[in-house]
């Protein structure tokens, strides 16, 4: 399918149904076996829901609301929408009743599909713009403007699914940024913005009809949104939807699917998991061990003879027994959404895993760049997509200009005109450099914390490393303005000696400046319901300060800890 023969997004889902009526399309858990579903059985479905928009009186431009986990009615309500011109309004399952009603407020979002009706009334007195909402299930008080789906949908004698005569510059969804601080700015994609990132990362990551997706990531992401889902309606592969993160190791064991798209907090659970299975010095370690060295030696080929002969061995105890693991099947992951560690890379890739790591942003509908297969460096973000333009700024801010750049930020002309300068480059916030065509993202702009003597430390790259210690579940290094560097801990662990002996121990190749001197160990994880991390898992830094400021004094108050 090529760009030239799609008008809009919706047209994805009304040629596919066409040129492959009878392939799989969707898979999804009923509570009780999988079930499938063909192209023409998407198609018809998302009729129904087309009619039911139409009987609302909805009309082009109009903005529907979504909250769901990933199913197959995420897609039917998308695609429904798409067909008839109206704008989607995805809403992180997980995320705050308040930040939900100010995404529906700001949005001014007519209609609503809820999951369960038991997440409405903690919306119900927030939001009283919306005119219509449905919830799949569960059951709530009565109310005029509730109903559940099963009478909000028309019978199935409705006329087939009408193909959109939105434009490719017309806006197709706001999709609201998690905001580490302050309230989400809604991000205004196009049509084309969408589509052009499409068909460029199917280009630089080609996927096909034999291929299986397995979904897992929230729908309401762009990252899954365009790369997992769009992009397997392109390519006419069947997606898997996970019946919950509990159950992903099995469901990708069992489903076999053939792409993954991730992002590294997965990977770093099944390394950390790893790890505490295999003891420090047993002989399960140094065979763990010796097989993601050696891998990672051949996959940069640095392989001795010796390596090259082990490497069979290996492969057979370790390796494959990891790979067997993912269903045997995968063809390649994309990791995304965060930094993938460099020790992360060195140990998945080293043991055979496809790993792809790319990068973006909500802003550009999301990849900007993204590695290939065949050429494939782990350390960077890979090369840039087709007709995207990157370049960096004297201060190092990586920025880009292409079709995929958003319209800008919805009702905020201001944060627009922040992020998007008069050129049309968009002003990623990242820190990176660019060497032999590929992007090394380094920091960011705004997360460096410059200590009283005038040093600099990104706190991202040092948390990462700390993070490779099992002992540590979360971790966010403090310091601006303050003589020496301090760290903020959620562990198990009670010994703060101990854990700050440990997490300097992953500091050591960083420059002598960074150590840590303080620590606070604290009991309470971080979360988004607890309001200090983003629905995308990032830490509210300026949260985490704010709540734990009485530690964080007490900590300096109390001089080093070692």
């Amino acid at each position: 399918m090529a760009l030239e023969d799609l008008r809009n997004l919706g047209d994805l889902l009304w040629q596919r149904v066409r040129a492959t009526p009878a392939a799989p399309a969707y898979r999804q858990y009923d509570g009780r076996v999988w079930v499938d579903k063909t192209w023409a059985q998407i198609g018809a479905e998302a009729a129904r829901w087309q009619a039911a928009f139409a009987r609302e009186g909805l009309k082009p431009g109009d903005r529907v609301a979504l909250c769901l986990h990933n199913r197959i009615e995420w897609v039917l309500f998308d695609q429904a929408a798409l067909a008839m011109g109206l704008v989607t309004v995805p809403l992180y399952f997980d995320d705050r009743p308040d930040n939900m009603a100010w995404c529906l407020k700001d949005s001014g979002a007519r209609l609503l599909l809820l999951e369960n009706a038991a997440q409405w009334p903690a919306l119900r007195q927030q939001v009283k713009s919306l005119e219509r909402v449905i919830t799949l299930q569960g059951d709530a008080a009565p109310e005029d403007r509730l109903t559940r789906v099963e009478a909000w949908l028309p019978s199935r004698d409705v006329p087939p699914l009408a193909r959109s005569t939105a434009k490719a510059d017309d806006l197709c969804t706001i999709v609201y940024t998690s905001g580490t601080t302050g309230r989400p700015k809604g991000v205004m994609l196009s049509h084309g913005n969408i589509l052009s990132n499409v068909l460029a990362s199917m280009h630089a990551i080609p996927a096909y009809t034999g291929d299986r997706f397995l979904s897992f990531l929230p729908l309401s992401h762009t990252f899954e949104r365009t790369c997992g889902y769009y992009s397997a309606i392109w390519a006419g592969a069947q997606t898997v939807y996970a019946r919950s993160i509990s159950l992903l190791a099995d469901d990708i064991r069992e489903q076999q699917p053939t792409v993954l798209i991730s992002v590294p907090r997965i990977f770093e659970r099944i390394y950390s998991r790893m790890r505490e299975a295999m003891p420090e010095g047993s002989f399960k370690r140094r065979l763990f061990e010796s097989a993601s060295n050696v891998g990672w030696r051949r996959f940069r080929d640095e392989a001795s003879v010796f390596d090259r002969c082990l490497w069979p061995v290996l492969n057979l105890l370790v390796a494959r027994k990891l790979q067997r693991r993912l269903g045997g099947r995968i063809r390649f992951i994309i990791v995304g959404g965060a930094a993938f560690a460099p020790h992360l890379a060195r140990v998945f890739v080293g043991l055979g895993l496809p790993i792809l790591q790319g990068y973006g942003l909500t802003e550009t509908a999301p990849v900007l760049a993204a590695n290939r297969q065949g050429d494939n460096d782990p350390t960077s973000v890979g090369r840039a997509l087709e007709g995207v333009e990157l370049r960096c700024e004297e201060n190092g801010e990586l920025c880009a200009r292409g079709p995929n750049v958003m319209l800008g930020y919805w009702n905020n002309p201001q944060a627009t005109a922040a992020m998007i300068d008069r050129e049309g480059w968009l002003h990623t916030g990242d820190i990176a450099a660019l060497r032999g065509g590929r992007v090394y993202i380094t920091g960011r702009v705004k997360d460096i914390i410059v200590l009283s003597n005038g040093e600099k430390i990104p706190p991202a790259d040092a948390e990462q490393a700390i993070l490779r210690d099992g002992a540590f579940e979360q971790v966010m290094v403090i310091g601006e303005g303050r003589p020496k560097l301090g760290l903020l801990a959620v562990s198990k662990i009670a010994d703060e000696k101990q854990l700050l002996a440990r997490a300097n121990v992953q500091l050591r190749d960083f420059p002598g400046y960074v150590r840590l001197s303080h620590i606070a160990r604290l009991e309470q994880a971080w979360t988004v319901e607890n309001g200090l991390l983003t629905p995308t898992m990032k830490l509210k830094r300026g949260e985490i300060e704010k709540q734990f400021a009485r530690e964080i004094e007490a900590m300096y108050a109390a001089g080093e800890t070692c």
